[in-house]
C-alpha cells in the first residue's frame, strides 16, 4: 500500500491497491399468464427480455451510472446480469461472437489515423481488489490486435511520479491515434486510496474531482472516446477470490496479506467509490457500472460496451491518395 506524507493536490496522490442476486396455473391459460409473469419478472431483474442479450447502445444506457444523483453501490446486485445473455454458456458465446466485429472496428479505427484522424479510445478499469481488471485485459482485449492496443497498469507512484501533479503520469501514458488504450486503475487511484487513507487534505482532495472532469473533457475534444467501467463485486465473493488465491499454488503470487487488512476498509472504499463515481460521471466521459461477480457477465458486459462506442465512431478505410488503376497496370505490366 503506498504511503506518503500528505502533500498538495497537485502531487501524485498514490496508485497503489484499492482494497475495493416461474409461476404456472393448472389449465393452459394460467400456464401461458404464468410465464409472461415470469419473464417480465426476469425482464425486471436482468434487465433484458428473455429471447436474449440487450443491444450494444441499450447496454450503454442500461449500466450508465446517472448524473447527479446519490449513488449507493449496496443497492446494486454484484449478480446480477442486466441486458446480458440468459446463462453462462450462452455468455461466453456471444462475448466469443463479439471478436470479429471488434477486430473490423479496431482495423478500420488504425486505418483512419493514418489518414489524419486523432480518434481513439481509453478504457478504464477500477475496482476493488480481485474485481477483475487483469482478467478484463486478458478475456476482452484479448479480442483485439495487440498492436494496436496500449496497456498500461497504475501502481504506486514513483518518486519521479510524486514530484509532478497527480494527472501527469496519465497523460504520458495515453493511447496514441488510432489506438485503443486500457488503464488497469487509472488517475482515479488518487481520489479513492488517498479519501480512505487520509493522504491528502479533504480541501486539496475536493479539487481533484473537478481537475478530473475537466481533464476529461479535453480528451474527449482531442478525440479520445473515454469507456470508464466500475468493476462492482460483493464482499463475500471478494472473500471467496482471495480464498482460491489461497488454495492454489499458481495463484500465490497475486495474493497480499494487506489485501485482508484492506477488507476492513470496505465500507470506506464502497464510500470513496459512490463519491467518485458520482461527481465524475459527465455526459462526456460516464460511468459504467458492471456487476462483476459473475465473469462471464463481466467481460460480455465490458465487450459490448466497446463495440457500441466503436459503433458510434464509426471509422472508415481512408481514400487511396494514389492512382489505382495505375498503380494496377505498372503491376500487371511489371513482370
Amino acid at each position: 500500500m503506498a504511503k506518503k506524507n500528505a502533500r498538495d493536490d497537485n502531487n501524485a496522490g498514490t496508485g497503489a491497491r484499492d482494497a475495493g442476486a416461474k409461476g404456472t396455473g393448472a389449465g393452459a391459460g394460467a400456464k401461458g399468464a404464468g410465464q409472461r409473469a415470469s419473464q417480465g419478472a426476469d425482464q425486471r431483474r436482468t434487465g433484458r427480455k428473455s429471447d436474449g442479450p440487450a443491444n450494444p447502445a441499450d447496454l450503454r444506457a442500461l449500466l450508465r451510472v446517472p448524473r447527479g444523483k446519490r449513488l449507493d453501490l449496496a443497492s446494486h446486485d454484484a449478480r446480477a446480469t442486466p441486458g446480458g445473455p440468459p446463462s453462462k454458456a450462452a455468455g461466453l458465446a456471444a462475448t466469443a461472437a463479439l471478436a470479429e466485429p471488434l477486430a473490423d472496428l479496431q482495423e478500420r479505427l488504425y486505418a483512419a489515423s493514418t489518414a489524419g484522424d486523432r480518434r481513439r479510445v481509453l478504457l478504464v478499469l477500477q475496482g476493488m481488489d480481485t474485481s477483475g481488471k487483469g482478467g478484463t485485459v486478458k478475456h476482452v482485449i484479448g479480442l483485439f490486435n495487440p498492436s494496436g492496443c496500449r496497456i498500461r497498469a497504475f501502481k504506486t507512484p514513483t518518486p519521479e511520479e510524486r514530484n509532478h501533479p497527480f494527472l501527469w503520469r496519465v497523460m504520458r501514458a495515453l493511447p496514441q491515434p488510432g489506438e485503443i488504450g486500457i488503464f488497469d486503475r487509472s488517475h482515479y487511484e488518487d481520489v479513492l486510496i488517498t479519501r480512505v487513507r487520509e493522504l491528502v487534505p479533504h480541501r486539496h482532495l475536493g479539487r481533484r474531482y473537478g481537475q478530473i472532469n475537466r481533464f476529461e473533457k479535453s480528451l474527449a475534444l482531442d478525440g479520445v472516446t473515454l469507456v470508464k467501467c466500475f468493476l462492482h463485486i460483493s464482499y463475500e465473493e471478494q472473500r471467496a477470490r482471495l480464498l482460491k488465491r489461497l488454495d492454489r499454488p499458481d495463484k500465490h503470487w497475486k495474493f497480499n496479506p494487506s489485501d485482508i487488512d484492506d477488507r476492513a476498509l470496505w465500507p470506506a472504499y464502497q464510500e470513496a467509490y459512490a463519491i467518485a463515481l458520482e461527481r465524475c460521471s459527465t455526459g462526456t466521459a460516464p460511468w459504467y457500472l458492471i456487476p462483476s461477480d459473475r465473469k462471464w457477465y463481466r467481460n460480455w458486459a465490458i465487450s459490448t460496451l466497446l463495440l457500441a462506442h466503436l459503433e458510434a465512431l464509426d471509422p472508415q478505410y481512408p481514400t487511396p491518395d494514389f492512382d489505382l488503376a495505375d498503380a494496377r497496370e505498372r503491376l500487371l505490366t511489371n513482370t
